[in-house]
């Protein structure tokens, strides 16, 4: 069913609810353009080369000296101290999303940068909410928030249009991209607001890889079995010597667990389709030949917990197998259950950038350190709002012997 109704064909990305409210921050940014809105394209033809495999890879540097910066702090704290790695995690990719694509180094990992991470928060969790609250409610006792964490997310990508300004770089970053390049198509080039838009769409749609790699610390620490393949692999590929860009697509292992991580956490919730308008025509839409049938302007959406669990796709669905995830295995696995990053044209344009940065950082958390959970019987909780995160998860971290 997911596959059917990601043929781009009959179906395209539906823009409502929570998704609509983040409008009010971004406006016609890739993330929350409608359709129709030729915005879109533009600003996907101008940014896409920004995001190519090649210019990724050049990133590995500036994600590696992040991920060195945190793992030194979590070594300096000592195995007797607690954390919640999710708040460390989310400095984290601020850090490595400003470095990487905006070319400003934050120093963020002691919380120089936390409002802005809890404006983000704030924005997000208050989309969920204002679609189903009371318009009054909403108005009375919300709206003050929720503008102020708008104001504090554009206000900081100006800083940083401030920053660059005043620090001319011969960098043909993503910032570089947005403020010069042209439309390839209309010639067109973003304005100002446009730009913020983007840095902002940024900002928010990197904040998954976070609540991904703290679920993978928690699959980790109960399944210490894999943690021990995971090492071999790194010691084989690497031996004595650091990881390097080049040693990245030498570890099909360390791919897996990302790629398990990715079905079992589902970062991202899911996300919205509905029928491509058919002019003139409003009988229902079919689906599974002609099983179901529903309205002709009826949204859905894809819940990514249900469709990776499928135990008519997976055995023992619930485990954390990474071994699914490798060579022949991975590739008999259907279309739909390697939805990711979304699906089609309105896939998640920085799905090459999550995915260096994610395989770094798991590679280096694996290679340095240990993690012990402070709560030994500790289940996976996570809430939903934009980014599914876990709940009340505590570690301690040690340097590995």
């Amino acid at each position: 069913m997911a596959e059917e109704i990601c043929d781009e064909k009959r179906f395209r990305k539906y823009v409502g609810g929570p998704v609509e409210q983040i409008r009010a921050l971004t406006h016609d940014g890739l993330f929350t353009a409608y359709d129709n809105e030729p915005a879109w394209g533009v600003a996907h033809r101008i940014m896409a080369p920004a995001f190519s495999p090649d210019v990724v890879a050049s990133h590995f540097s500036d994600f590696l000296l992040c991920t060195d910066e945190l793992i030194a702090k979590w070594k300096a704290l000592g195995a007797s101290n607690t954390i919640q790695p999710l708040t460390d995690l989310n400095r984290l990719n601020l850090e490595a999303t400003a470095l990487t694509l905006f070319g400003k180094k934050l120093n963020c990992l002691e919380g120089s940068d936390d409002a802005l991470l809890k404006a983000m928060e704030d924005c997000t969790a208050e989309s969920m909410r204002r679609p189903s609250r009371p318009k009054l409610l909403t108005l009375l006792l919300h709206n003050g928030r929720w503008k102020k964490s708008i104001k504090i997310q554009r206000t900081w990508a100006q800083s940083i249009l401030d920053h660059r300004a005043a620090n001319p770089t011969d960098r043909h970053d993503l910032l570089w991209t947005l403020q010069n390049a042209p439309d390839p198509e209309t010639g067109k080039t973003l304005t100002p607001s446009q730009v913020i838009d983007e840095m902002c769409t940024m900002t928010i749609g990197s904040s998954t890889a976070p609540c991904a790699i703290t679920a993978l610390i928690v699959f980790l620490v109960q399944n210490p079995s894999v943690v021990t393949t995971a090492r071999q692999e790194l010691s084989s590929v690497l031996g004595n010597g650091p990881l390097t860009s080049e040693s990245i697509s030498q570890l099909p292992y360390i791919t897996a667990i990302v790629r398990e991580t990715l079905r079992l956490s589902y970062a991202a919730p899911g996300f919205n389709i509905e029928p491509i308008p058919r002019e003139g025509d409003t009988s229902p839409v079919l689906l599974a030949g002609g099983k179901y049938q529903i309205p002709h302007n009826q949204a859905m959406i894809i819940v990514l917990a249900g469709v990776n669990r499928d135990p008519a796709v997976f055995e023992e669905p619930l485990a954390f197998k990474p071994e699914r995830m490798m060579g022949e295995a991975f590739e008999k696995l259907p279309r739909g259950v390697k939805k990711w990053f979304g699906n089609g044209k309105r896939e998640c344009i920085g799905k090459n950038w999550a995915w260096e940065f994610l395989v770094v950082v798991v590679a280096k958390l694996i290679q340095e350190v240990d993690f012990e959970s402070a709560d030994e019987g500790y289940v996976l909780k996570q809430d939903g709002w934009f980014n599914v995160r876990p709940v009340d998860f505590k570690v301690k971290v040690k340097a590995r012997v």
